[in-house]
């Protein structure tokens, strides 16, 4: 048996209970949870916000473990490796999207908490190739959250293959943007932090911000930016939004936003400006992340809990008490 901590309903208490232990089928392996972020997309997932969870529900998507087992097709020699698990815990690896290199966008997709058992338990199961090797000086104890919430704001500058001399702006300092400054300011751009915080200033400037602006003065700060990356997940003033990029500029929404996204034609038409976002990336990406992180010292802030305080941890994370991350360790 394996112990996990479970949502029995939308929106209960995590209680903590037992389940079979999980035997890793071909192309599988199995991990000994050290440590998992806790993710918004968790609670999301907990109050069936997205009309996609099943109860009980384990959640927990930012996962570093130890390699325990593997199934048949699985290099034996594995066992003991840690590696991290992220949103996606297998794809088809046959269809065009899988054998191209965007298995993120594999009409398979596995989703490590989505029909699945997660990280806030003893172990967790994941094909071999989502679950990716921590290269050397990356340490297992805090690089949890960069398997989701990493990934997610490294997709638009690797993926889009973004100059490094474009000027780049993070809207929303928390759990993503602390981290998407770092790589936007180790990838070689100009980067502006945009919050409706002003005391978070000086720390967004230490994780790599050249200036930092307040979210009401974004109508002033037209055709200024290459690219937008948002975190948040509440409607903004979206034609600001569009008319703060230059010709060619895009909007990337990493931010959940529940309601419409509301832009005009003539914000998108005279300057060639467009709307992307991501889901997470694929595997590659990930080894290109790590390695990233390991080269620029790039790393996410997190507060440390033990696993049998993750409904405190959902309960501040509800509230924005949390600087940036956190990260239950088992």
């Amino acid at each position: 048996m394996i112990s996990v901590w479970q949502a029995p309903s939308a929106g209960a208490p995590l209680e903590r209970g037992q389940r079979p232990a999980l035997d890793p089928a071909p192309d599988e392996l199995v991990l000994e949870v050290m440590h998992c972020g806790l993710c918004h997309s968790d609670l999301s997932m907990i109050g069936n916000h997205w009309g996609v969870s099943r109860y009980p529900l384990v959640p927990g998507h930012e996962v570093i473990g130890k390699v325990t087992a593997v199934g048949e097709g699985v290099d034996p020699d594995l066992i003991g490796e840690v590696r991290g698990l992220g949103w996606i815990s297998g794809s088809c690896n046959h269809c065009s999207l899988c054998l191209g290199g965007d298995q993120n966008l594999c009409n398979s997709l596995e989703a490590t908490i989505v029909g699945r058992q997660g990280g806030f338990a003893s172990h967790v199961v994941a094909r071999q190739d989502w679950a990716i090797p921590l290269p050397p000086g990356l340490d297992p104890a805090d690089a949890g959250p960069l398997f989701c919430g990493g990934v997610t704001v490294f997709a638009p500058l690797v993926d889009e293959a973004v100059s490094p001399t474009a000027h780049v702006a993070v809207v929303g300092i928390g759990g993503l943007g602390h981290i998407a400054l770092q790589f936007a300011r180790a990838w070689g751009c100009e980067v502006t932090a945009i919050t409706t915080n002003l005391a978070k200033a000086e720390q967004a400037r230490g994780f790599g911000a050249h200036h930092v602006e307040e979210l009401e003065a974004l109508p002033d700060l037209q055709n200024r930016f290459d690219l937008v990356i948002n975190t948040v997940n509440h409607p903004l003033d979206w034609s600001a939004v569009m008319a703060s990029l230059r010709p060619l500029g895009r909007l990337h929404q990493l931010g959940a936003v529940l309601e419409p996204i509301q832009v005009g034609a003539f914000d998108l038409i005279p300057g060639r400006r467009s709307i992307t976002g991501s889901p997470t990336s694929s595997p590659a990406s990930l080894l290109k992340m790590v390695d990233f992180c390991v080269r620029h010292n790039i790393r996410p802030l997190v507060e440390h809990l033990p696993m049998d305080q993750v409904n405190v941890a959902i309960q501040r994370l509800a509230q924005g008490d949390v600087r940036y991350r956190f990260v239950l360790d088992a």
